[in-house]
């Protein structure tokens, strides 16, 4: 097929491909039979809806998509268990994940066992002395003094440490999303769509969707028990918060949660999310972007750098003093973990481009490097090359380390395989993220390894040659009403990517660089339409001086459109990501 606009390479060294011919039969197909733009249609096509589903498509409800609680394993009796122990008024622990999902799968459980009268401990562990999951100590000191202790977010492969708080008497309930293992831990529910002996469960769903899905259910059990239990739509901004922010693919009752979620956490309820939206300084509605790029790395910065507990804590928190106190110090500890990050992707990104971006697996290795950091950085080296990417910090002969995925590549699975054949300590993850602990002996044969395994599944194949682009956009077409529409037919992330537009033959008019690494510029086709565009990162690579300096030379531009909201008015503007020269 050939380049889309000609570009065979772009400024960044892309090859732009376009829709394909059945895409767009498909797409004037729904544009003829609905009515919508051709933009929105776009969408349509891609995600394979079809004219009688157009409607339902873009206003996606809760109880259309959502599957039934008792279609997955272990859910009723989890979610009988946790009732049983309110109505008996037991002790009862969360022991989650340090992220953002972890930390609203705490405060969903929180928050509805609140409502009900009764409180829970929250016990988070601390990244960096006790890393991932449930650990034998702790599980152990919970059991003494609780009878039931709900693991979220974490738990799956956590047999020894399960077992451990069984023997002191506690009952443990698992709800998560992460890889299963061949065996279950001996816990009384493992309830997880990604369980091994599961078939049709929503393997989609973050933790906070299953915890989500368990309250539906208890709920239901509380009803036919001729009971009302808490109204469980005023938590959806939790569940929104964790889907985007674990990049949980947005399809099927994701789509939901998201879009209703947004609509609750609009409306400025939750102490917790509104300090957090005014500490950064979000002026808008929230949408996708701002959970994932704004509140997210807030609330992971704590279990990231700082105390585990401050996210969740501040999620759950109704006091609007201390929600802002919490959320100030996420803030300053967020500022604090850029600053580290950036110093560790750079010396990551040079280890890494000398050994090669191109191969299956891009990894880097170090000693010193925040376990805290890893993560993001891993994120951003995938980006740089459009490959699966392993981030290792070491101290002593210790060394932990997460990965980030690219889509089709499940690193979650090739993980687990890895540790199942004694190259490393442990790991585990799902499709798109995963952690691993490893020795200094095992760096070199386990990354050959899973760079072997990765490339099985196609890692090395494609690559950071081509660029996709949905179709043509005029600068006078980009108006607010039409990305309103084109919203609609989201929310946009993982799994479901916004459309990308190329405005082709454009001039430049306006080029300035915005701190040390972005690009603002303004552009019009000579009609008299302007519009600005922002391209984040573009001076790390070509794209930045280039078109700083662009002499007046006319270019093609591809990126996704978005609406600035600034000092009151609502304006189109550009994420620019790609441009060739016409």
């Amino acid at each position: 097929m050939a380049a889309f606009l000609e570009v065979d390479s772009s400024l960044t060294g892309r090859r732009w491909t376009g829709p394909g011919v059945e895409l767009e039969r498909q797409a004037e197909a729904l544009v003829q039979a609905t009515g919508l733009p051709a933009p929105v249609c776009a969408v349509l096509a891609r995600r394979g809806v079809q004219a009688g589903e157009a409607a339902g498509f873009l206003a996606p409800t809760i109880r259309d998509t959502l599957p039934d609680p008792r279609s997955m394993r272990d859910m009723d009796r989890a979610a009988a268990r946790l009732l049983a122990a309110v109505d008996k008024n037991e002790r009862v622990a969360v022991f989650a994940d340090y992220d953002v999902d972890g930390g609203s799968s705490a405060a969903l459980l929180i928050d509805w066992m609140r409502r009900m009268g009764r409180d829970i401990t929250l016990y988070i562990p601390d990244r960096i002395d006790e890393g991932y999951g449930p650990n034998v100590p702790a599980m152990e000191a919970l059991a003494e003094t609780h009878s039931l202790i709900v693991c979220v977010d974490c738990g799956t492969l956590s047999h020894e440490p399960i077992a451990a708080a069984n023997a002191k008497g506690a009952e443990v309930v698992v709800l998560d999303h992460h890889l299963g293992g061949e065996t279950l831990p001996p816990a009384l529910a493992v309830v997880n769509p990604n369980r091994q002996d599961e078939v049709d469960a929503p393997g989609y769903l973050c933790a906070a969707g299953v915890v989500f899905l368990m309250l539906v259910e208890a709920g239901r059990q509380m009803r036919e028990a001729g009971r009302r239990g808490p109204d469980l739509m005023g938590m959806l901004d939790l569940v929104a918060l964790a889907t985007v922010a674990d990049v949980a693919p947005l399809v099927g009752a994701n789509r939901a949660l998201v879009t209703q979620g947004l609509k609750i956490m609009a409306q400025r309820g939750r102490p917790g999310m509104v300090a957090l939206a005014d500490v950064a300084r979000m002026n808008e509605a929230p949408r996708p972007y701002h959970l994932g790029f704004l509140m997210g790395p807030r609330v992971n910065a704590g279990g990231r750098i700082g105390k585990a507990d401050l996210g969740a804590r501040l999620l759950a928190c109704t006091d609007p003093a201390e929600a802002g106190a919490l959320a100030a110090r996420l803030d300053q500890l967020n500022t604090e973990r850029r600053e580290i990050e950036e110093q560790v992707r750079l010396a990551a990104l040079d280890q890494a481009e000398a050994r090669g971006l191109d191969a299956p697996l891009v990894w880097a290795a170090a000693d010193g490097w925040h376990p805290g950091v890893v993560g993001i950085v891993a994120s951003r080296l995938k980006d740089a090359a459009h490959r699966p990417a392993i981030v290792i910090g070491f101290d002593g002969d210790e060394g932990k380390g997460s990965g980030r995925s690219v889509s089709g590549v499940d690193l979650g699975a090739s993980i687990q395989k890895l540790a199942a054949e004694g190259l490393i300590k442990k790991g585990g993850g799902h499709k798109m993220a995963a952690g691993l602990s490893l020795s200094r002996a095992q760096l070199e044969p386990a990354m050959a390894r899973l760079s072997e395994l990765l490339a099985r599944q196609g890692a090395g194949a494609g690559g950071p040659r081509d660029l996709a682009v949905d179709g043509v956009l005029m600068p006078g077409a980009a108006t607010v009403d039409l990305i309103d529409e084109i919203e609609a037919a989201g929310p946009f992330g993982a799994g479901a990517p916004a459309p990308r537009f190329a405005f082709p033959d454009v001039q430049i008019a306006f080029a300035k660089r915005v701190g040390d690494r972005h690009l603002k510029i303004s552009f019009g086709d000579g009609l008299g339409a302007k519009i600005d565009a922002i391209a984040f990162g573009a001076y790390d690579g070509p794209l930045g001086p280039a078109l700083e300096g662009h002499g007046g030379a006319r270019f093609h531009l591809a990126g996704r459109l978005e609406i600035n909201h600034w000092q009151g008015r609502s304006i189109p503007q550009l994420r620019l990501e790609d441009a060739a020269r016409a």
